[in-house]
């Protein structure tokens, strides 16, 4: 047996009408002449953030800032090819302060096929982000695999004796599996490795009514000889069986007769019903072992088990196209999503290309477990089976029929009547219902925070694939049921509004997401500060100064590229100061600086008779800082501040 088990058992856009208050007074042109602007709005006039970040960044102006702003234009879009090269420059201009940048980069770089750099930019966001390895503790696994478990009803086979029983296949109503119980006369040859008898294949009855295994035998005719027959399986018309055999080819030059490699035969079933022909595949060798074959579905291809040079571990899973006229391709290694530095053993695949597999490489409860894997997924994810199928000994060969969810497992647990035993299971829920979590949130205006109804929301995985897909409700809520097992992002997007999104690391439960979204397209009209439209930072000068820093620029570049597409526009720049110093002080000052701001648009090509400059001081503070009052530097900062207001729509 151990010469086995050595091998493994292992938008019609409809806009919403953002009405600010009309600043009242003479300097507005009183009601008459907001009644006039009304009029002209026919033509309708918008702040579009994107255009205009769009040309203030084609003007050679660095900001990272601009950067996400244009990288998530187009990412919300999905036009991955336009938002690349915004992410590129911002993570090179080294402004990446909110760590969804760099998900969002890395799902760019997928979408485009560019997939060695995005695998490095995830693992930095998940290294950042404090998500990596979210089930690399212990404890972690052990949580996940308690949420698995429960879902099986077992029971020990019948045929199970004191000697080894492991593994097997139904074919129609006989079950044919492996044995070395020296019954029925046979004198047993002894292997010297593990002091007991060479395994034989046999067969027992299934009784449809009660679902036990009876009447055990061992196969006739040419199948057993001499040393190790084990796991068999057979193609659909039952003519074809493949078996693991120990290997009868000459010696090799060691001479050790006893530590013989394994070897995946194939045999035909004759006319007269027994099996012969027995073909030594092209897969192996007399250097390595091959063993444990499983066909697919379609019976084209080949899965098995070997411990040749090149692999992941000490034993690993591969695959081989089995060719129209039965000869074998080239065999590939499953590959890490599946091999680890242990042991991979006794593949099954289900008519779904589900495929559970045995490993002591991949966290589990001791010794050889069962694990879960979808073949069909393009990120598979490995997902222990849990008790009572694992367990602290090894529990490997596990077999289902999804249809009647019937299956069997075998195991070397304590209690048995043997050294290996078969235990026959029912499956009382789906090993993906087990895997379900929810996820919720509301959907909401980031500066209000009224609710927002009717946004998309998008549930993706890590590839940015759309798995689930809604629109919020009327109170902008939405619920997704997802696979848990996997990281997803969750995104929501509304017409006029920039898309937000968020990292959902994998985890089972439920768990809240709202999102916040941010408009960028808003009608305006006479009395409209365009700074906060336009995301304006504060308009920076030395102290005591009217000259504008270089840092501030770029926010005038935005003021002067808004102007220009909406040419029938006029502003007034208005400047504040917060209340320390005079207030005679603070009025000249904000003058200054208000007449030092307007001089800067008309230099970069604005008619003068468009942009007016008005200095307040410190008459109109955004909160109670006034003078006296005890304020932090941060409550006085908003009371610094220029204002762009809207006073003629031509």
């Amino acid at each position: 047996m151990k010469t086995i088990r050595k091998m493994g058992h292992t938008t019609i856009k409809n806009y919403i009408i953002l009405v600010l208050l009309a600043l009242v007074g003479s300097a507005y042109g009183q009601e008459a002449r907001l009644a006039k602007a009304n009029k002209k709005y026919a033509d309708r006039y918008y702040v579009d953030a994107a255009e205009i970040y769009e040309r203030v960044a084609e003007s050679g102006y660095e900001s990272g800032e601009l950067y996400k702003k244009l990288g998530n234009t187009h990412y919300f879009n999905s036009e991955y090819g336009k938002a690349l090269p915004w992410y590129e420059k911002l993570v090179t201009l080294g402004e990446v302060d909110e760590h969804i940048y760099l998900l969002r980069y890395a799902q760019t770089l997928k979408n485009l096929g560019h997939n060695q750099k995005a695998e490095q930019v995830f693992n930095e966001f998940l290294s950042k982000t404090g998500n990596e390895g979210t089930y690399n503790s212990a404890q972690s696994y052990l949580d996940i695999i308690m949420q698995n478990s429960n879902r099986y009803e077992i029971r020990s086979a019948a045929i199970n004796t004191e000697a080894i029983e492991y593994g097997g296949t139904l074919v129609e109503d006989m079950f044919i599996y492996a044995s070395n119980d020296p019954k029925e006369g046979v004198t047993k040859r002894i292997d010297g490795w593990t002091d007991s008898a060479f395994l034989d294949l046999w067969s027992a009855t299934m009784n449809k009514e009660t679902g036990d295994l009876e009447h055990p035998k061992r196969l006739k005719g040419k199948v057993n000889k001499r040393y190790h027959e084990s796991s068999p399986v057979f193609t659909k018309d039952g003519n074809t069986m493949y078996l693991t055999r120990s290997n009868y080819t000459p010696r090799l030059a060691s001479g050790d007769k006893y530590k013989e490699n394994l070897k995946i035969y194939r045999t035909r079933k004759n006319p007269a019903g027994d099996w012969d022909n027995f073909e030594d595949l092209s897969i192996n060798a007399d250097t390595y072992s091959t063993a444990h074959p499983m066909l697919s579905p379609d019976g084209n291809t080949l899965y098995y088990v070997s411990n040749q040079a090149g692999g992941f571990g000490e034993t690993d899973i591969y695959r081989v196209t089995i060719n129209v006229d039965g000869s074998l391709g080239v065999p590939r290694n499953l590959g890490p999503a599946v091999n680890t530095k242990g042991r991979e053993s006794f593949p099954f695949i289900t008519e779904t290309y589900e495929m559970y597999f045995s490993s002591d490489g991949h966290f589990g409860l001791g010794g050889y477990d069962v694990f879960y894997i979808d073949l069909k997924s393009e990120d598979p994810q490995m997902i222990n089976v849990g008790r009572p199928v694992n367990g602290e000994y090894d529990d490997f060969a596990f077999k289902i029929n999804n249809e009647t969810k019937k299956g069997v497992f075998s195991s070397n647990r304590t209690g048995g009547a043997g050294m290996d035993d078969i235990y026959l299971f029912t499956e009382l829920e789906s090993i993906m219902d087990a895997t379900k979590a929810l996820i919720s949130g509301t959907i909401t205006d980031k500066k209000t925070g009224d609710i927002l109804q009717g946004a998309n929301v998008m549930l993706k995985d890590i590839r940015n694939n759309v798995v689930a897909q809604m629109l919020a409700d009327g109170n902008g809520q939405y619920e997704f049921e997802y696979n848990g097992t996997i990281d997803h992002t969750v995104s929501a997007t509304l017409t006029d509004y920039d898309g937000s999104d968020s990292f959902v690391p994998k985890g089972l439960g439920s768990r809240v997401v709202d999102l916040q979204l941010d408009r960028n397209k808003v009608e305006v009209q006479v009395g409209t500060d365009i700074g906060p439209l336009l995301n304006l930072s504060p308009i920076y000068f030395d102290f005591d100064k009217d000259i504008i820093k270089r840092i501030s620029e770029m926010e005038l570049a935005k003021v002067v590229s808004y102007m220009k597409d909406n040419p029938n526009i006029s502003l007034e720049v208005g400047s504040h100061t917060d209340s320390r110093g005079s207030d005679t002080y603070n009025q000249r000052l904000s003058e200054m600086r208000a007449a030092a701001t307007v001089r800067y648009i008309i230099a970069q090509g604005i008619d003068s008779n468009r942009i007016s400059s008005k200095g307040y001081g410190e008459s109109r503070l955004l909160n109670a800082c006034s003078n006296g009052v005890d304020c932090s530097e941060d409550d006085h900062s908003i009371n610094r501040r220029s204002e762009f207001v809207i006073v003629k729509i031509e």
